[in-house]
């Protein structure tokens, strides 16, 4: 559908839908609405939350717990990651985010997927502040790659990283005046400011492709990191305007999926980000073998599958919170017997599988060195 597109994806630090509004961030709002429409998508937490939640995004595969994965794959080969696979198109792949480029060992993983990377410290030179400006950034970075050449951009921000508060936070501050009249707790009021900062260099970015005359042959896809896990439950309430269900509920998010002029188009079945590599590669008609990667394409008639590090799961029938050990259907639907026990031995399966290959860097071994 979208072959030959360039392909701009970002890992946004403490997004949510929460923070999609059309009078604080337009341009959110405005991708949302004209671009895919996921009502039930979902950001698990793992255990190295921003770390793993990059990794699983950009990988397709879940993170072994007790380790740095994403550090630990810097080593492996990782031909299905969308740097990899673009480059291997001729596509120039580059990524960059705005805090030291050494964290969480980003200065080798990001290599390793086919990105020349920059960061603070190395390649990416910004204003001092604590948290940086995304917009900032966009202005600092695109003009290395916007142009006629086909081209793969990934970013992980941080104006979005907690704490969410008016004093230690400068993207806060600085974006205060815009948040400070809304009927919120300071802490939401901060946490809304921070996405702000995001949402101006969305602006500026789809501004620059426009300009450049790409908007409508490039596709921008987003996800979260983590839900804003440094608010109170209150806050994160009051944003929602209603209880959150602990459980699911809490990981609920939002993925923009967006380009200039497409048909708008609305997913109600359940998905997380571990379906993003799959999908992506699908939309943009890449050849790769799916069953390497333990997501789902969002388009496909697979029954959908939800996984979180404690093994519960959601599914297009219902919903199985494992420390509860119990499924609960969704409305009008009933499962055969053993169904859950069934779906449970699929996620653990893919647990598996995923730490092994992380292991025993099995694409290596599988797929020729390319």
């Amino acid at each position: 559908k979208y072959q030959g597109y360039n392909l701009i994806l970002i890992t946004a630090e403490g997004f949510s839908h929460l923070a999609v509004r059309e009078d604080v961030t337009p341009t959110l709002y405005k991708m949302v609405q004209e671009g895919y429409t996921f009502t039930n998508f979902h950001t698990p937490l793992w255990g190295v939350s921003t770390s793993d939640g990059e990794y699983v995004a950009c990988t397709g595969l879940i993170p072994k717990t007790g380790v740095w994965s994403f550090k630990r794959s810097a080593g492996n080969s990782l031909p299905l990651v969308m740097g990899n696979q673009l480059k291997r198109l001729g596509y120039q792949t580059v990524a960059y985010h705005n805090h030291s480029y050494k964290y969480y060992g980003r200065d080798l993983s990001h290599p390793n997927m086919g990105y020349e990377y920059k960061g603070i410290g190395k390649g990416l030179v910004m204003k001092k502040a604590w948290p940086r400006s995304d917009l900032e950034m966009m202005e600092k970075t695109v003009p290395e790659y916007i142009g006629d050449h086909q081209f793969h951009a990934y970013y992980m921000t941080v104006s979005g990283h907690l704490n969410y508060n008016f004093y230690g936070n400068e993207m806060a501050v600085k974006n205060k005046k815009y948040v400070k009249d809304l009927p919120y707790s300071d802490a939401a009021k901060a946490y809304l400011a921070t996405q702000i900062e995001f949402d101006r260099a969305m602006e500026y970015l789809l501004q620059k492709l426009e300009d450049a005359g790409i908007a409508d042959r490039t596709l921008i896809a987003i996800s979260a990191d983590h839900y804003p896990y440094g608010l109170e439950l209150s806050a994160i309430e009051e944003l929602a305007g209603r209880k959150i269900d602990n459980n699911f509920d809490l990981y609920r998010n939002s993925f923009i999926l967006w380009t200039k002029g497409m048909e708008p188009l609305t997913i109600d079945e359940p998905c997380s980000s571990l379906d993003i590599i799959r999908s992506l590669s699908n939309l943009l008609g890449l050849e790769y073998d799916s069953r390497l990667l333990m997501g789902r394409d969002i388009h496909s008639s697979a029954e959908p599958l939800v996984i979180f590090a404690d093994g519960s799961f959601i599914t297009g029938k219902g919903r199985y919170d494992a420390i509860a050990d119990k499924f609960e259907c969704m409305p009008g639907v009933s499962v055969d017997e053993g169904y859950v026990e069934s779906v449970a031995a699929t996620v653990a399966r893919k647990m598996y599988y995923s730490a092994m290959i992380l292991d025993t860097d099995y694409y290596a071994k599988i797929l020729p060195k390319r």
